[in-house]
């Protein structure tokens, strides 16, 4: 009852004290339809809604009985749309247990391999008593300064927060994570809270790095599951959608959840894009061009000259076999070999098989062999030439620097140039997939391929991909795609992401152990095809490109192996990632790229002196490739070269799904 309804009341008291006040009609009034979507307020408290009056005696009470037919209708719906999600999200868990139930090998009470580094960890940190007492002190400061900046925002304060997102946390855009009360306390609970625990963790002293880092990572993985953005009641974009959707939302999003669980084939495989939009060959990996060889382990692709004269010495590609070729080649706009051959060069690339199980008996010598060996040598007999420059990108850069050792041993000088996309020689400095091989990792592997015939399956891969990145490639989807209901967006960079290849059981343990475990090569300890390889007695002149965000070949690490070659190198600094460091057309104008003719011994000391140019690190790299690509002859067609064409680019290899 409202200041003036009261005071009415009781001055009509007064008057006439033989009568009673005539008691206020308890039906709700008519009220206008509501806005779509309702406030957070209205999303916490319904009875605050437009229409819904206060009950007297219990001020924003929720009353059912004063609902109108409209609000009736509007529970209705949305009580019958909640219990509709229920039942499909239980008929997806009901699903999972009874699979799970058919394979209790995967089942497994420490499935991240961390409980010995975390029994590790919180040990020095029991017998570290000083520092948990100032670490508790300091938590309970964070919320003391929490707890007050609340209540002096609540007595109409302006305040700043005690905590804010890291810059680049996307999961507390939404307005109301700042401009409602609630949600804003809950979101500087979370952060103070986890921004605790990691840094808890980090400042433990006298473990070992790996140790720590294992931990580290897996705190991470923690605190960024348990986002209060991740929750439907703490989320105040979900709710809102809920309530303007009457529940279709929540519907929709346990509809999505059940496809992608499907998908899966038992094991939730969150869709990242719109995969029905993209079409290998029709609107991604669109290049002209021919198969021009074919073994097992590759197909070789050249592409058509788009100049009348090109260089004589040609340009051999290998990506990595984890993924598809097409990253360089997703659209006309940013394709790396459409630029490339725009540039006058004549490129090949080495298109590489999805194996299944007749291929699980595959080793590195064989990739080594039929990849790189075999693919040159075709090339070289389709241009009519005696060399070529190569190009190795990531896993296909750590094969290819291997094999220029081999070369080396074997006097084999066929290879004129070596440019290395984001590739490690030396793991010591490795990026976070070094967490994920250690033996009880492996052992986990070997039995996961086993189980499927010697190859790992190409959902793995992935799945261990998006863990590294989980807020951008996981979190971020569980909300859009489950919490709101929505479908992603048409994105042809997560398209190809998405499509993961299968990894042969020799091929990638022997990765696995000897490069990331053993780091073997930098030591000076691999041997292949009985060589015992030294990256010392390659002089063979290298391009080595990182990236200064690059999580997975770190810059670091990347220069560490960019030292290790015995002949002149030329090392490159990009802007942005692994993939976007590598892939920025000079036609975007985005990021910037270092460079430095010395090679001092540490990447601090190289990026001291070096310099920065804005855009594309393409045009440095191509005058580089250009003077070492020989003279220029007329361009090269593939359908008329000594090699007859098999088929069409994009070819067959890289359509086969996993």
């Amino acid at each position: 009852m409202s200041a003036r309804d009261s005071k009415s009341a009781k001055s009509g008291s007064t008057a006439k004290k033989s009568v009673k006040a005539k008691p206020k009609s308890t039906q709700p009034k008519t009220i206008k339809p509501r806005a779509p979507k309702p406030s957070a307020t209205e999303i916490r408290n319904p009875s605050t809604a437009p229409g819904a009056e206060a009950k007297p005696g219990a001020a924003n009470a929720f009353d059912p009985q004063r609902l109108s037919a409209e609000q009736m209708e509007i529970v209705e719906k949305l009580s019958a749309n909640l219990a509709r999600a229920a039942v499909t999200a239980q008929g997806v868990f009901a699903e999972a247990a009874l699979r799970q139930a058919e394979r209790p090998a995967a089942l497994s009470a420490d499935p991240f391999h961390v409980s010995a580094a975390l029994t590790d960890v919180m040990g020095r940190l029991s017998a570290q008593p000083e520092r948990l007492v100032r670490a508790q002190a300091d938590l309970f400061q964070k919320y003391m300064e929490l707890w007050q900046s609340a209540a002096r925002r609540a007595s109409g304060e302006a305040v700043p927060p005690v905590v804010e997102p890291a810059k680049g946390d996307k999961r507390f855009l939404d307005p109301d994570w700042n401009d409602n009360p609630v949600f804003d306390v809950i979101k500087q609970s979370y952060l103070v809270t986890s921004n605790w625990l990691n840094a808890l963790v980090s400042g433990v002293d006298d473990v070992e790095p790996m140790t720590k880092r294992r931990v580290e990572f897996f705190m991470k993985m923690l605190t960024d599951a348990f986002s209060p953005s991740n929750f439907l009641v703490s989320n105040p974009a979900a709710l809102r959608e809920a309530m303007s959707s009457r529940g279709e939302s929540l519907v929709k999003g346990m509809e999505n959840f059940a496809e992608d669980f499907s998908r899966g084939g038992g094991q939730l495989a969150i869709s990242q894009t719109d995969y029905d939009m993209f079409k290998i060959g029709e609107n991604v990996a669109t290049a002209p061009g021919k198969v021009v060889f074919q073994n097992e382990i590759i197909q070789l692709l050249q592409f058509t000259p788009s100049t009348p004269q090109v260089y004589e010495i040609p340009l051999v590609i290998f990506p990595p076999w984890i993924n598809k070729f097409y990253i360089l080649d997703l659209r006309p706009e940013n394709s790396m070999i459409r630029w490339l051959t725009d540039q006058g060069i004549t490129v090949f690339v080495a298109s590489w098989v999805n194996p299944d199980k007749a291929l699980a008996a595959k080793t590195f010598e064989d990739y080594m062999r039929q990849g790189i060996y075999e693919g040159t040598a075709a090339a070289m007999k389709q241009a009519g030439v005696d060399r070529v420059n190569t190009v190795g990108y990531c896993i296909g850069g750590t094969l290819l620097s291997s094999t220029l050792a081999h070369m080396a041993a074997k006097g084999d000088d066929r290879i004129q140039s070596a440019t290395f996309f984001a590739a490690q020689q030396d793991f010591s400095e490795a990026g976070d997939l070094l967490l994920f091989t250690n033996e009880d990792w492996l052992k986990d592997l070997e039995k996961m391929m086993d189980a499927e015939g010697g190859v790992l399956r190409g959902q793995s891969m992935a799945d261990t991909f998006n863990m590294l990145r989980s807020n951008d490639l996981i979190w971020s989807f569980f909300v859009n795609n489950y919490l709101m209901g929505k479908e992603p967006k048409p994105f042809d960079l997560l398209f190809w992401n998405s499509d993961q290849t299968r990894m042969p059981k020799a091929l990638h343990l022997f990765y696995l152990r000897k490069f990331y475990g053993e780091n073997a090569l930098a030591k000076g300890e691999l041997v292949m095809d009985g060589v015992k390889l030294d990256l010392s007695t390659v002089k063979t002149p290298v391009y080595v490109q990182s990236s200064k965000e690059d999580h997975i070949a770190p810059a670091r690490s990347v220069y560490r192996g960019a030292k290790l070659f015995g002949g002149p190198v030329t090392f490159t600094l990009a802007g942005s990632g692994h993939i976007a460091g590598v892939i920025n057309a000079p036609v975007a104008k985005k990021y910037q790229h270092w460079t430095n003719a010395s090679l001092p011994d540490s990447v601090e000391a190289w990026m001291a002196d070096a310099v920065e140019t804005p855009g594309s690190w393409w045009p440095h790299w191509a005058a580089w490739l250009q003077a070492r690509s020989g003279q220029m002859v007329a361009a090269r067609d593939p359908a008329k070269g000594p090699l007859k064409p098999l088929e069409e680019a994009p070819g067959s290899y890289v359509k086969v799904t996993s």
